[in-house]
């Protein structure tokens, strides 16, 4: 009986220290998420476990960016780490920024050429191509949905706001995406507060959560197809009215086309489509980043 006791006691006094020193956790209820915080971006990303999906992208041609007037570099983000970006800096000093966000390949030389072109377009402004892969880029279709759904939320927003730290206070901040990347577009420009002016978002899971989507302090084009199996015209109708709802300004095109249209290296492309919805775009930016 004393043994028995003397044992009791002993787990007692090493749960309760436990317990002080924060190590006992499995008893404890976990902190809740922000309801919906994860919701869009983590669906998404689940896509890359759908073969249909997986099988709509083809792997990219080989493509190598030459003389390019833009620079890799770094730069510190608030979980104590750095982040990767390609900075096409404006010719004159500005506080205007473009944030693109990549595909699910990753930051890879297309974006960079992109990125590139949309400087041209736009004029005096800097673009910084974020890379929310932390360096990793796929040149098949297997790596790709991998690295999609390896990207932790937390470390995406880290990337993110590390990002909107280094270009200051002051900056006015526009963002553009595609599939993958369109989704953090939206989700950029809610993170972005009163910074953010515009949002263009192609294809990419529209944010459903009322509340996040009550932050957002931009216009927002959304660029769809209505043949897309998974961001389908029902989840474009959804986002119409949630946006409403949330007294938010939205600008819907939508192309009679397939997912991903406006990738030269996809088997749906359209040439036609794509070109149209660039000139958008771009025109949106420049109306609202002036």
């Amino acid at each position: 009986m004393k043994r028995t006791l003397y044992i009791l006691a002993l787990c007692l006094l090493t749960f309760v220290s436990a317990r002080a020193q924060g190590k006992m956790t499995c008893c404890a209820k976990p902190k809740p998420a922000e309801k919906g915080q994860a919701e869009a971006t983590e669906k998404f990303a689940m896509l890359g476990n759908d073969a249909a999906f997986v099988q709509k992208h083809e792997n990219p041609l080989p493509f190598a960016l030459q003389n390019g007037k833009g620079q890799r570099i770094t730069y510190q983000t608030p979980d104590g780490k750095t982040a990767n970006a390609y900075l096409v800096k404006a010719e004159k000093e500005t506080d205007e920024y473009v944030f693109m966000i990549h595909e699910w390949w990753g930051l890879n030389d297309y974006i960079m050429r992109e990125a590139e072109r949309l400087a041209q377009e736009l004029g005096n402004v800097n673009i910084l191509a974020l890379d929310l892969y932390d360096g990793k880029v796929a040149t098949t279709q297997e790596q790709a949905g991998q690295f999609m759904q390896a990207v932790e939320e937390g470390r995406a927003r880290a990337i993110i706001n590390g990002a909107l730290q280094y270009a200051g206070e002051d900056a006015d901040v526009a963002t553009i995406g595609w599939c993958f990347g369109g989704g953090w577009a939206l989700q950029t420009a809610i993170m972005a507060g009163d910074k953010a002016e515009a949002a263009v978002m192609y294809y990419g899971m529209p944010e459903q959560n009322m509340e996040r989507l009550k932050k957002l302090d931009a216009p927002v084009l959304g660029i769809f197809a209505s043949q897309d199996q998974w961001i389908t015209p029902k989840v474009v109708a959804a986002f119409r009215q949630n946006m409403e709802k949330a007294g938010k300004e939205l600008t819907v095109k939508m192309y009679d086309a397939d997912h991903a249209f406006a990738n030269p290296s996809n088997p749906k492309y359209k040439a036609a489509f794509a070109d149209e919805a660039h000139e958008a775009a771009v025109a949106f930016i420049k109306e609202h980043l002036d």
